[in-house]
Order: structure tokens, then sequence, then C-alpha cells
């Protein structure tokens, strides 16, 4: 007879992306833990642990993540199609460092064309400066 395993499964890399992912995309939405943990029936600590990677999320969790954040399940894999192409796989990179949801989230809700060339004008001044600094 098996008996089962007396310590838990451990979380892997695959996990960590998975949480990395729900992360940046329930941020994308502008939706907080909380509300996406009240949607799950969870709480937020409990997102906070799925995105930190510090637990895993089952598959009809999963499934439910996708369905509150109106993507396919698959996008949470790399090898699912979601993010097959590297173009997918460069932005899900760019997108992880800190501040960029939010910067990209404020920039798409500025309606003027010209404002926007002017911010953006002024974000990539900001870069040169940066890098002339460093070097």
């Amino acid at each position: 007879m098996h008996t089962p395993s007396a310590s838990p499964k451990r979380t892997t890399e695959q996990d960590r992306l998975v949480g990395q992912r729900i992360k940046l995309l329930r941020k994308s939405k502008g939706i907080s833990q909380t509300t996406l943990g009240r949607a799950l029936g969870v709480t937020f600590q409990q997102i906070q642990k799925y995105e930190n990677g510090a637990n895993r999320v089952g598959a009809s969790r999963l499934s439910e993540v996708a369905r509150v954040l109106e993507i396919p399940v698959s996008t949470f894999f790399e090898e699912g199609g979601g993010l097959v192409e590297q173009g997918q796989k460069e932005a899900f990179e760019f997108l992880r460092v800190p501040g960029a949801v939010d910067l990209l989230n404020a920039f798409i809700t500025i309606e003027d064309n010209r404002l926007r060339r002017e911010v953006l004008a002024l974000v990539r001044s900001a870069a040169r400066m940066g890098q002339d600094q460093s070097a």
C-alpha cells in the first residue's frame, strides 16, 4: 500500500514563473491583490504567496485566475502557446522592471497624442542622462 509523503510538494521554477506572470498580468489590468483574492475566494496574502512562488497554484485555481484576468490559461506557460514568440517573452522580461507596468498604465491614459510624444521624449531624455552618468 502506498502511503502519502509526509512532506508537501516544493515549489519549482515553473511555479515561480507562473506567479510572476500572475502578478504582471494582474497589475497590467489594474487589479489589486485584494480584488483578485476576493474574486478567487482567497486572501490577498494567498495571492502574494502565489505571486512570490511560495505556494503552488493548482490547475483549477489557475483556470479561475485566467478567467478573472480575461486571458487564456496558456499565457502562464511558455510552451503553452501564449508566450511562444520571442517578442512576447521579451515583453514579459521588460515588464518585470519595477515601475514599468505603472509607467505604461499612466502613459496609455494620456489621450492627447502631442502630450504623449512629449512624455516619451522626456523619458528618452532621462534614459540618455542615466546612461551618460553611468559611462
